[in-house]
C-alpha cells in the first residue's frame, strides 16, 4: 500500500472559508469585484499596519507587473532584481520590454548582496543606464537586509519593489514585511502562507497610488458612460469569491505562522547531531521570519558524501516532497543573456540546499515520517563518523600506553 503524499507547502483552511464563499454565492457577487474584495484589502491594511493602502489582484506576479509600472519602468528601462528567486520576480520586467539586471545573495539572509547591488548600480550609471527599480526579495520568508539596501536605494534614487510573496507575516524590527518599499507585493498562491487559491496584492504608500493600481488592473477604464480606454490596461482584479476565501484565511494566519515556525524548530532539533548540515535560521532576534519553507545546507564533504539531491530522492522514495532552492535567474536559459554582478553565493545555495515540507497542516505521524528518513539515510555516516572516532581514540591510548 502506498504512503499518502506530504507535500512541500500544501494549502491549509481555517474553517471559515466556505461561509464567506457561500455569502459571495448567496448574494450573487461572483465576479472580479465585490464586498470580499474590499473586506479583503481591509483585512489587510489593519494587518500590515503603517498607513498602508492594499489591491487585490489575480497573482502576485500581476502585482509586481503593475509595481513596475506605478515605478515609471519602460520598455529600454533596466531593472535591478535578485537573482536566487521564483521567476516570476524577473518575468514582468521583459513584459514591459525592459532590461533586467541580476544581483547575487549574501550568506547571511540569502537575499539581495548590497555590495553586489551597489557595484551593479554604479556600473550601470557609469554605462549611461541608470536602473530605474531595485527588486529585493524576503527569500522563503527571511527579511532581507532592510537597512542596508533602503540605504543604496536612498542615496541613488532608485525606488525598491518589495517581493514579499514568500513573506507574509514575516516582521522585521517589528515591522511587518511588505511595507518596507516603495511598493510592496503578497501572494496568495496555493502554497503560500495563506491562499485565495489564486490570488495576490500590491501594497502602496498612498490611496491614490492604490487606486491607480485598481485601475489599470481593472482594463484601465476611463470615467465614461462608455467603454472609453486612453491607457493599456489588464485584467488582473481578484475575484469576489477567491477574496473570500482569503478573508477566511486572514482569520488564521497569525496562527500558520506559529505553525511554520514550529516546523522550522522541528528541523533544527532533527538536524542539529548531524556535522555538515545547517538548517537556514534568521541572523539574529530582529528578524522573526514565516518560515515558510524551512530549507537546509548539506556539505557532502562532511557528510561523507550525501549531499541534497541523495536527501530529496530519500525523501521521495517515501513519497514525500521536497525542491532544490530556487536556481538563480542568471542561471536560467530564458534570463542567462543578461548582466549579472555578484560571485558564486547563489549558485552554491542552489547546487546545496533543499527545501523541506514546511506545512502549517502536516501531522505528528507525518514528522515521524520525516525524521525515519532523515535518520536511515544519515546513520550510516553517523556510525562511520562513531567509528572513525573510536579508531582515533584507541590509536591515541595505545601511543599514551607505548609511551
Amino acid at each position: 500500500m502506498k504512503t499518502s503524499k506530504i507535500w512541500l507547502s500544501s494549502p491549509h483552511m481555517g474553517g471559515n472559508e466556505q461561509v464567506f464563499v457561500q455569502e459571495a454565492f448567496d448574494t450573487n457577487w461572483v465576479a472580479p469585484l465585490g464586498p470580499h474584495v474590499n473586506g479583503l484589502e481591509d483585512d489587510l491594511e489593519i494587518y500590515l499596519g503603517n498607513d498602508t493602502h492594499v489591491g487585490a489582484l489575480s497573482t502576485g506576479t500581476a502585482a509586481i507587473h503593475l509595481g513596475l509600472i506605478l515605478l515609471g519602468v519602460k520598455a529600454g528601462d533596466e531593472v535591478i532584481c535578485q537573482s536566487m528567486t521564483f521567476s516570476a520576480s524577473a518575468n514582468p520586467i521583459l513584459y514591459l520590454g525592459a532590461t533586467p539586471v541580476f544581483v547575487d545573495s549574501e550568506e547571511l539572509t540569502w537575499n539581495i548582496c548590497p555590495a553586489s547591488l551597489e557595484e551593479a548600480i554604479t556600473d550601470r550609471i557609469a554605462n549611461g543606464k541608470k536602473p530605474k527599480a531595485i527588486i529585493a526579495v524576503h527569500l522563503y520568508g527571511v527579511p532581507y537586509q532592510i537597512e542596508k539596501i533602503k540605504a543604496i536605494s536612498i542615496q541613488y534614487g532608485i525606488p525598491i519593489l518589495e517581493d514579499s510573496a514568500e513573506a507574509l507575516g514575516s516582521t522585521y524590527k517589528g515591522q511587518k514585511c511588505g511595507t518596507f518599499g516603495d511598493i510592496g507585493v503578497l501572494s496568495f498562491n496555493g502554497n503560500k502562507i495563506i491562499t485565495t487559491s489564486g490570488g495576490g496584492a500590491i501594497v502602496t504608500k498612498t490611496k491614490a497610488m492604490k487606486d491607480k493600481a485598481i485601475f489599470f488592473a481593472t482594463q484601465s477604464r476611463d470615467d465614461a458612460p462608455h467603454y472609453e480606454h486612453s491607457e493599456i490596461g489588464y485584467n488582473y482584479r481578484m475575484s469576489n469569491i477567491a477574496a473570500g476565501i482569503g478573508r477566511g484565511q486572514m482569520q488564521v494566519l497569525d496562527k500558520h505562522v506559529q505553525l511554520r515556525i514550529a516546523m522550522h524548530q522541528f528541523y533544527v532539533d532533527l538536524f542539529k547531531g548531524i556535522e555538515g548540515v545547517t538548517v537556514f535560521t534568521a541572523p539574529n532576534i530582529n528578524y522573526i521570519p514565516n518560515y515558510w519553507l524551512t530549507a537546509l545546507l548539506i556539505d557532502p564533504i562532511v557528510t561523507n558524501g550525501i549531499d541534497r539531491e541523495q536527501l530529496r530522492l530519500a525523501f521521495q522514495q517515501d513519497n514525500i516532497e521536497s525542491r532544490p532552492l530556487w536556481k538563480p535567474m542568471h542561471l536560467q536559459p530564458v534570463f542567462e543573456k543578461y548582466p549579472y554582478y555578484g560571485g558564486t553565493v547563489a549558485e552554491s545555495l542552489f547546487e546545496n540546499g533543499l527545501c523541506l515540507p514546511s506545512g502549517s497542516n502536516l501531522t505528528d505521524h507525518d514528522r515521524e515520517r520525516i525524521k525515519a528518513v532523515v535518520n536511515a539515510l544519515f546513520s550510516t555516516t553517523t556510525s562511520a563518523t562513531s567509528r572513525e572516532i573510536a579508531v582515533k581514540g584507541n590509536i591515541e591510548s595505545k601511543n599514551v600506553l607505548s609511551q
